[in-house]
């Protein structure tokens, strides 16, 4: 009886632990997708595994622009080891903080949605690790700092188990 109450009760630990995008809905400042992700970005970021290791480190330069409510986001990643990659996002602001994106390695849609300084994504992605291929889920979540800075935190998942998390910090471009 003992055990079923303890399995009983980190079971519903772990409910308690997903956030909901509606947590944010009071939260300033607003995040703003087609004012931040337009013009010149460029972040910085690790890829931790599923033991919270960090396996690789990472830059991105970003260009986003924007006409009516449809972006595109162009993204440029040179990884430590010296890999490099591109990702072209092409974004539709819906109504009532809903978002929809498509890339090259995205598998169908990504569907998103917006509330107070937060902003979250669901999206299968094909990835590559060493010349392989594997279909994995990112549940993607975005946190407004300030007009400057955006944090991005994605748990990268396989059959519902977080295998890994990618963690980077997004900021506007001052160019002088």
């Amino acid at each position: 009886m003992k055990s079923l109450f303890v399995l009983l009760a980190s079971l519903s630990l772990l409910a308690c632990s997903n956030q909901s995008i509606n947590d944010y809905q009071s939260t300033a400042p607003e995040l703003d997708v087609k004012t931040f992700f337009n013009g010149p970005l460029e972040a910085k970021g690790i890829v931790l595994d599923r033991t919270g290791t960090v396996t690789r480190r990472f830059t991105v330069e970003m260009i986003g622009s924007w006409e009516e409510n449809q972006g595109k986001l162009e993204e440029w990643f040179v990884f430590d080891d010296g890999e490099k990659s591109e990702r072209t996002w092409i974004i539709n602001k819906l109504q009532d903080g809903r978002y929809t994106g498509r890339a090259g390695d995205i598998v169908g849609e990504a569907q998103g949605e917006s509330a107070g300084f937060a902003l979250h994504w669901d999206y299968q992605l094909d990835l590559l690790v060493d010349g392989s291929s594997y279909q994995v889920t990112f549940d993607d979540w975005l946190y407004q700092i300030d007009q400057q800075v955006v944090i991005n935190r994605s748990y990268i998942k396989k059959w519902g188990f977080t295998v890994g998390e990618v963690i980077l910090v997004i900021s506007k471009e001052t160019r002088q």
